[in-house]
């Protein structure tokens, strides 16, 4: 028995562990979190501010505006019948830059023109916009941590995939040039003007989804069609369209604008109720000034205001506040979504363990984009390192962007929507304080990784 016992006890430590302990595990604490009515500057959300490119803009301002998203035009009518040059492929780049420095995000569009209507300037042919997407492609994926996502543009007036004066408001030349955008940019979704598009090209909003094709409304409650975009032949295709669009909007960005005040469609009560429906991320402040104002009048700015896109807050979380070099943390956190949408960009979630010397942090693979309106919670178990050093430590959240180039910027990390728990430096939502110490009981694994168990 001696022999059996001295075998196990080296094998335990040449395959880096040691026997279970036999004391029980320590219980876990609720604990319990102060919603914030505060208003929240969380990347890829909100209302936007719009932008026409080419030109030399700042965005410095945008946050001190209370905005995290930019919408830039970037009109190419110079170029209908040439190549891009690189001066202005230099110039973009440039925007983007400062873009990036400010701590803010892109809503993408290219076009020929700024219409009007119905007699539009011209737009480009479809050989000579698919080469253009060939020469945007290296600009968009350098820069595709800053974009939030992007409109379809390129055709008719106003790239509103409408009036083209090179016939191209056919389905097939459409997809021919949806599908080279969407090439272009791998990791985002590329939004459609026209829900009937979508649904011709993508009958269920499942393929759609899988395609990353979203949709943006640029008459948003303006009139009994939104000024044609429920609207197919002539036909109102409001019902059926919005079907659609409350399936492919859980996952996907839905943003716009409005055109035109059209009481009672575009007050308040309509509005809301749209916006929850098709799950709004963003919309742009600039316009219309009119609908804009009918919301403030009517007292629901300020809810639009902070519900467009996700906003997360913790109810609970339940955890042991002690544990032993090598031992178990278990987990649970119970949050709320009051916004319209989800987390519509892939984005990590991490559990740091932090104090003044000491940092462990660990991506899990819980995916935020999965928490819709409504609540959700998930249960993790994490291995504490058996060579930490005993002490308190603050027990964290942290859900930074998901490209490295900006991970490190506490701007783009998600705060909830909860009172004194984020830490605007760090980018982190502290749910307390865990002490470790050899003191305590529980099961033991040696390894000095903070590593998810399960």
């Amino acid at each position: 028995m001696r022999r059996f016992l001295n075998i196990f006890l080296l094998s335990s430590f040449l395959f880096g562990c040691s026997p279970a302990s036999t004391s029980p595990e320590p219980d876990s604490i609720s604990h319990t979190y102060t919603y914030s009515e505060a208003s929240i500057l969380n990347p890829e959300r909100g209302f936007f501010t719009p932008y026409e490119l080419p030109s030399p803009a700042g965005f410095s301002s945008v946050r001190i505006t209370g905005n995290t998203l930019v919408h830039l035009n970037i009109f190419l009518n110079d170029y209908r019948e040439s190549d891009l040059p690189e001066e202005l492929l230099n110039g973009l780049q440039t925007n983007f830059d400062d873009i990036r420095e400010a701590g803010v995000k892109a809503i993408i569009r290219f076009a020929y023109n700024e219409g009007p209507y119905p007699d539009t300037e011209p737009d480009a042919s479809k050989s000579q916009i698919l080469r253009h997407i060939e020469q945007l492609t290296p600009l968009l994926q350098t820069n595709s941590d800053v974009i939030a996502w992007v409109e379809a543009g390129f055709i008719g007036a106003w790239g509103e995939w409408h009036t083209s004066t090179n016939g191209l408001d056919n389905i097939q030349d459409k997809q021919e040039i949806l599908t080279a955008l969407v090439a272009a940019i791998p990791n985002r979704y590329v939004q459609v003007r026209y829900p009937a598009n979508i649904i011709e090209m993508y009958p269920n909003p499942e393929e759609a989804m899988t395609a990353r094709v979203a949709h943006h409304n640029d008459c948003f409650l303006s009139s009994e069609t939104d000024v044609g975009t429920y609207e197919r032949d002539g036909e109102n295709t409001i019902e059926r369209d919005q079907a659609y669009l409350t399936e492919l909007t859980r996952f996907t960005p839905m943003s716009g604008e409005t055109c035109a005040p059209f009481p009672p469609r575009s007050e308040c009560t309509n509005a809301i109720h749209e916006m929850e429906l098709l799950h709004f991320s963003a919309i742009n402040e600039s316009y219309h000034k009119g609908i804009i104002r009918s919301w403030e009048d009517g007292g629901c700015l300020q809810e639009i205001t902070d519900r467009m896109g996700y906003r997360l807050a913790l109810t609970s979380a339940d955890f042991n506040e002690q544990v032993r070099p090598g031992g178990v943390l278990n987990l649970t956190v119970n949050l709320q979504n009051t916004g319209f949408a989800s987390i519509v960009n892939e984005r990590p979630l991490v559990v740091v363990l932090f104090n003044d010397s000491e940092r462990y942090e660990v991506q899990t693979s819980i995916d935020p984009r999965t928490w819709q309106p409504g609540t959700s919670s998930f249960n993790i178990q994490l291995h504490i390192p058996s060579n930490a050093d005993e002490g308190d430590y603050q027990l964290a959240l942290w859900f930074p962007d998901a490209s490295e180039t900006l991970q490190s910027n506490p701007l783009y990390a998600i705060q909830f929507a909860n009172e004194n728990i984020f830490d605007e430096a760090t980018g982190y939502n502290s749910l307390g304080i865990i002490k470790v110490s050899k003191n305590t009981s529980g099961n033991y694994q040696r390894g000095e990784e903070f590593e998810v168990i399960k």
